[in-house]
């Protein structure tokens, strides 16, 4: 287990607390681009992965937190949902059958790696005042009803004033030098 959770939510923390603490704290500025799941928000039916599933649920916690908790910078925290991307990972899941991965696979086609790097340039594009909170990015015959997902699609875009459903920057418009209409 401490495979999966060193990595996936220590070093996770731990990366974000140091680049917080080098600069952007200071700075009061920064975007900080977390890499989760879909499989975060709604858990395939695959035996022996509850581990990972937990700790991709557990990073979109943590994003979450660590938004409401940088209310009051202009620090921005998203978070990039891949799908079903052709890399090593599907593979160890079917313990390098080649056969059972070509089924795993059968009717639609997986991401390249590229599609992801694809979406995370487009947050990271965005105006300092557009917070792309979540993005999945999922093959379009990747079932996944009840995310009503779609290749690219955008699952929630906010301005960043308003940092979670519960929680906004009132200051945001100071800040950057907005009048008050």
């Amino acid at each position: 287990m401490r495979f999966a959770t060193r990595p996936n939510i220590n070093g996770l923390m731990f990366t974000i607390y140091s680049a917080l603490n080098a600069s952007f704290i200071k700075k009061k500025a920064g975007t900080i681009l977390n890499i989760t799941s879909v499989t975060g928000l709604e858990v395939p039916p695959f035996p022996g992965e509850s581990v990972y599933h937990t700790n991709k649920a557990a990073q979109e916690a943590f994003s979450n937190a660590l938004r409401n908790e940088l209310c009051g910078t202009n620090i921005r925290v998203l978070v990039l949902r891949p799908g079903c991307v052709a890399t090593n990972f599907h593979s160890l899941r079917v313990d390098h059958d080649k056969e059972k991965y070509n089924k795993f696979f059968e009717g639609f086609t997986p991401l390249d790696p590229t599609d992801i790097a694809g979406g995370a340039v487009y947050m990271l594009e965005q105006p300092l005042n557009v917070s792309i909170e979540a993005l999945d990015v999922v093959p379009s015959g990747e079932l996944n009803a009840s995310l009503k997902t779609i290749s690219h699609q955008l699952t929630r875009t906010t301005r960043s004033p308003q940092r979670s459903l519960t929680v906004f920057d009132r200051d945001w418009n100071e800040r950057q030098g907005i009048a008050k209409e």
